[in-house]
């Protein structure tokens, strides 16, 4: 029990680092940037409010569950922003490599059956295969959108992003896990963009 302990409250202690962690993704109110763990907190209330948004058989329980692992890596990794270097570096074999090795340092601090279960949840989320991980993917691409709509265009002006661009590497995200979700988001974010 005490080593058992002790490792949970490992993991635990090593998850207070993504609070350190800033996104270029601000505030709604953008008063500053983003941490990775306040992202991963308002993720998870995004798929309990918008659960009437999931497709059949998404369980959204574990989407929240996915949601509150799938940022952890970015304690080694950093955040790597989807529209910076016109995306090249988001997703790149470098950045999954990187996150693979992380996943395996910080899922590894757990007692194995909780490294396994938490694991496979993060690489169920990276793989976006599932219909619970579609649509979790999807909230993540949905909500720095809201927060760039609420504070007047954010990373989109930092980064110079046109709508093909946002439509291209975060709207088909959207589109694929919640349809409905996209086309009422699309029709916010369009006059953004003149």
């Amino acid at each position: 029990m005490t080593d058992r302990l002790e490792a949970q409250f490992a993991f635990l202690n090593e998850a207070d680092r993504l609070k350190s962690v800033l996104r270029a993704t601000t505030l709604c109110d953008a008063s500053r940037p983003e941490n990775s763990g306040e992202h991963s907190w308002h993720l998870a209330l995004y798929a309990l409010v918008l659960a009437d948004q999931a497709g059949p058989g998404v369980n959204i329980d574990r989407v929240i569950r996915m949601l509150l692992l799938h940022d952890l890596v970015e304690i080694d990794v950093g955040d790597v922003p989807i529209h910076s270097q016109n995306g090249t570096a988001h997703g790149s074999a470098e950045t999954q490599a990187a996150e693979a090795r992380a996943a395996e340092r910080i899922f590894g601090l757990l007692p194995g059956d909780l490294r396994d279960d938490l694991r496979a949840l993060w690489e169920e989320f990276e793989a976006a295969e599932t219909p619970d991980a579609v649509f979790a993917k999807s909230l993540d691409r949905v909500q720095p959108v809201m927060q760039n709509l609420a504070c007047g265009g954010g990373t989109w002006a930092t980064y110079d992003v046109t709508f093909d661009q946002l439509e291209s590497r975060v709207g088909v995200k959207i589109a694929r896990g919640a349809p409905r979700l996209w086309d009422w988001v699309r029709c916010k974010v369009r006059p953004w963009f003149g």
